[in-house]
């Protein structure tokens, strides 16, 4: 369940409404469903958005349901003592998916499922004891067999590339490396602000900063009919400019009823303010014929 409504702030910033959530269960109920499992999300695609997990974690409390967080983009904040905040509650969840490979830069791929069960779940569900794998008869626990619990049987050992980036870094370097990243992305938001042309799409919480272009022969025409039709039109050229020309990538999609904008995600440790820089001016350049 990730229930909305209309409102002021909370749809804005696409973040999960408790209150709605709990209506919405209810409602479940009176139409005969079950409801069984909410999954919150820390750090949402577009929006870099953190659920109120504490206040969701109370709704499912209340109604005896699984609460997942879906922290995949997000989880590696917990490693930051400066914003590990925004991940409030996510110690009462009852699982928790979380992708190294992201925030981290982890090598592709690293992925990990956290369960808070202690009996075995996972191979409960999924084990089949193939006895052309799985023999149970061998002479060593075969608890080891831990393939026999996953859906996919085998996979690489993604644990391995976290524990050695771990072991290179430590627990304060891959803290530094998020802190750095927040950082950057406020230096890009303050550099918006001060850009003629640029606009937030919102104030961002994470490192996705979200705005629009507004080349010259929009601005100050927002009253105009045409102007969100017009404004939806930019990000898509100035996306194929850039590429054609090979001098930078940055995705643009629409949200709700927001026009296509630019989402640039400052994750990459190598990044500098002169980076952030070019962005700017690149897309300045490059629209300035708009």
């Amino acid at each position: 369940m990730r229930p909305f409504r209309k409102g002021p702030v909370p749809l804005k910033r696409g973040k999960m409404i408790p209150e709605d959530l709990e209506r919405q269960i209810f409602q479940a109920e009176a139409e005969g469903s079950v409801p069984f499992l909410v999954s919150a999300t820390s750090g949402t695609t577009v929006l870099g958005a953190f659920d109120p997990l504490d206040a969701i974690a109370d709704v499912c409390q209340r109604h005896g349901l699984w609460f997942h967080v879906d922290a995949a983009w997000g989880g590696s904040v917990l490693l930051s003592q400066m914003h590990r905040h925004l991940l409030d509650g996510i110690q009462r969840a009852d699982s928790v998916a979380w992708n190294p490979h992201k925030l981290l830069a982890a090598g592709l791929q690293c992925s990990a499922l956290l369960l808070r069960d202690t009996s075995n779940l996972l191979k409960r569900c999924h084990g089949s004891q193939a006895s052309y794998l799985f023999q149970q008869d061998k002479f060593y626990d075969v608890a080891l067999d831990t393939g026999d619990k996953v859906v996919q049987c085998g996979r690489r050992v993604d644990c391995l590339k976290l524990w050695l980036m771990w072991k290179a870094q430590g627990g304060q370097g891959l803290e530094q490396r998020i802190d750095q990243a927040f950082a950057l992305a406020r230096y890009l938001v303050e550099e918006i602000k001060k850009r003629e042309g640029f606009e937030l799409v919102m104030e961002p919480e994470f490192v996705n900063v979200c705005f629009w272009f507004v080349p010259p022969s929009l601005r100050g025409k927002q009253e105009r009919p045409d102007y969100t039709k017009r404004l939806a039109q930019v990000a898509p050229v100035l996306k194929e400019r850039m590429v054609k020309e090979g001098s930078m990538m940055i995705g643009y999609q629409p949200h709700g009823t927001r026009a296509n904008f630019f989402r640039m995600v400052v994750a990459n440790p190598a990044l500098t303010h002169a980076d952030i820089d070019f962005l700017l001016d690149e897309l300045e350049r490059l629209g300035q014929d708009l």
